[in-house]
């Protein structure tokens, strides 16, 4: 598997790159493209969160499990689609509660770009899916590597918000160092949390500790 990352974070994921357990994911990954399954998201987008986001630029992380499985939807980044795609129901719940929260109007486009390209890490747990079968790839060593890219951030960042929304993602809380960064937990955003997620006010919330630390808040609007 050709790993297209950001300098930033090859360096600092260079030991997860060595290990066999990522040489097995590759195999598994080229063993399944050859037998003709469709992959998603395309190779080149795998690692497109890490590249809009360089360790540096890092302010919040915003944790996903797996990527959409439909044709055209996943793009790299947790629970962004691509633009001109419509958006899924976890996505139209993150827009109703910004606007909730921040008294925004938000465009309904699809594309959380913008939010990378300002430091927020938006991460799956779980990086590639067969198409149609949601969850297909979680048994293949992905969660190892990003386990260890959040406890890298960890360990190498100071003052990251980490929102975690749902049971799965609110699992990686014990990888995060609660004295140096912040967690944010909440309901799943999908429809089927009955709208527990709605009123969290994470963005807000997550602004006003990236301010505390003078760091320059997101702009959440799209």
């Amino acid at each position: 598997m050709d790993v297209k990352i950001e300098e930033s974070w090859k360096n600092l994921l260079r030991d997860e790159f060595e290990k066999p357990y990522f040489a097995d994911i590759a195999k598994r990954l080229h063993a399944e493209k050859d037998a003709g399954v469709q992959i998603f998201p395309p190779g080149g987008q795998i690692f497109r969160a890490f590249e809009l986001t360089p360790v540096d630029s890092l302010k919040v992380v915003i944790l996903g499990q797996d990527p959409y499985h439909g044709y055209g939807q996943a793009m790299g980044l947790s629970f962004s689609v691509p633009d001109g795609v419509p958006a899924p129901p976890s996505l139209k719940n993150i827009f109703k509660e910004i606007e909730s929260d921040l008294g925004v109007r938000m465009s309904g486009s699809p594309n959380l770009e913008p939010w990378a390209r300002q430091g927020v890490l938006l991460l799956n747990a779980i990086l590639t899916v067969r198409s149609g079968e949601a969850a297909s790839h979680s048994g293949i060593g992905w969660q190892q590597f990003t386990d260890a890219v959040i406890s890298d951030i960890s360990a190498h960042c100071e003052g990251i918000v980490f929102m975690l929304w749902g049971r799965f993602a609110r699992s990686k809380r014990e990888l995060i160092d609660t004295s140096r960064h912040f967690v944010l937990e909440a309901a799943h955003p999908s429809p089927l949390a009955g709208g527990a997620f709605f009123g969290c006010r994470h963005f807000s919330q997550a602004n006003a500790l990236l301010t505390q630390q003078g760091k320059t808040p997101i702009d959440w609007k799209l």
